[in-house]
């Protein structure tokens, strides 16, 4: 196998007279004491400063690898702390019924109550109020609606009659002109369905488990 023929150069080339017209540049093969460091200095120079910038590139790519694990971090702690978030909203929901149902257990007349003397001022003019209630809530609700019509200055008559299709603690009060009913079941899923609405539209841009002054203080 041939290598290929390198192309012929003239180092020296003369004119018609003889005179040297060009002459190629031969490399220096001797060099002063002087010239030597100011080329290993040039050297050194160009080397500290090809350091120094891969010194700066790997400093980069690990400041871009520690800014992707922080989003990573962050957004998997986004996620635990809205887990979190929903499940201590569950936990007191689930307390506030079990104390609501107790409380309704020792004081079934109380929402009647609570109902008539908000709306007092509305049913003032009315002759009459009917109520609606358990048939074995009757007795109890109706004396209890009494006093609490005397205290509020409802001078018409009360009328409580039994509706077995109400559930334990429901009641309705009609006083013509208007309305008002309470069920303990649709008030607990209501309630439940306001909260778990917040929670959804909160989502995972509620504001920190932890405030930035009491982590520093922490």
């Amino acid at each position: 196998m041939t290598s290929p023929h390198r192309k012929f150069t003239f180092d020296t080339v003369f004119d018609g007279d003889g005179v040297v017209s060009y002459a190629a540049t031969r490399p220096k093969r001797t060099f002063s004491p002087d010239e030597v460091e100011q080329v290993r200095s040039q050297a050194f120079a160009e080397g500290e400063r090809s350091a120094v910038v891969r010194a700066e590139e790997a400093a980069a790519a690990s400041l871009a690898d520690i800014a992707r694990s922080t989003r990573t971090a962050l957004g998997a702690l986004a996620h635990v702390a809205h887990e979190h978030r929903t499940a201590c909203a569950e936990l007191a929901l689930a307390c506030a019924r079990t104390i609501a149902g107790a409380a309704l257990e020792q004081f079934p007349q109380a929402p009647a109550q609570a109902a008539l003397q908000s709306l007092a001022r509305e049913i003032e003019a009315a002759p009459k109020l009917a109520v609606r209630t358990t048939p074995d809530m009757v007795d109890r609700l109706q004396a209890a609606l009494d006093v609490t019509a005397s205290a509020c200055g409802f001078p018409g008559q009360i009328v409580v009659k039994g509706d077995p299709a109400l559930p334990d603690a429901a009641f309705v009060l009609d006083w013509g002109d208007g309305r008002a009913a309470f069920d303990p079941t649709q008030a607990a899923e209501r309630v439940a369905e306001a909260l778990h609405t917040a929670l959804a539209a909160e989502g995972l841009h509620a504001e920190p488990l932890i405030s930035p002054s009491e982590a520093d203080n922490g």
